[in-house]
């Protein structure tokens, strides 16, 4: 996982673990978000997909699965971030 400087920092501040963002573009939904972005979330499918790839593990995941990624063109994580509203899709 290739993170920019501002990511990791973002990822820091907000108690953010690696291994969920990894998760995270492996399982998770994406849309475009602007500018040949994407952002990634667990949606509905995705969160099934963790839970039974974690196994014995998923309970303590399952706090972790309400957070977002943008993504750039070059697949480069941009930010990390907690989910608090649903994610509208266009």
């Amino acid at each position: 996982m290739d993170m920019t400087a501002h990511a990791n920092v973002r990822r820091q501040q907000r108690a953010i673990p690696p291994l969920m963002i990894d998760l995270l573009l492996q399982f998770g939904a994406s849309e475009p978000s602007g500018d040949g972005t994407l952002k990634y979330y667990f949606d509905k499918s995705s969160r099934r997909q963790v839970m039974a790839y974690a196994g014995a593990f998923a309970s303590a995941l399952e706090q972790h699965l309400d957070l977002y990624a943008v993504v750039a063109a070059d697949s480069r994580v941009i930010t990390v971030a907690h989910r608090d509203d649903r994610i509208r899709r266009h």
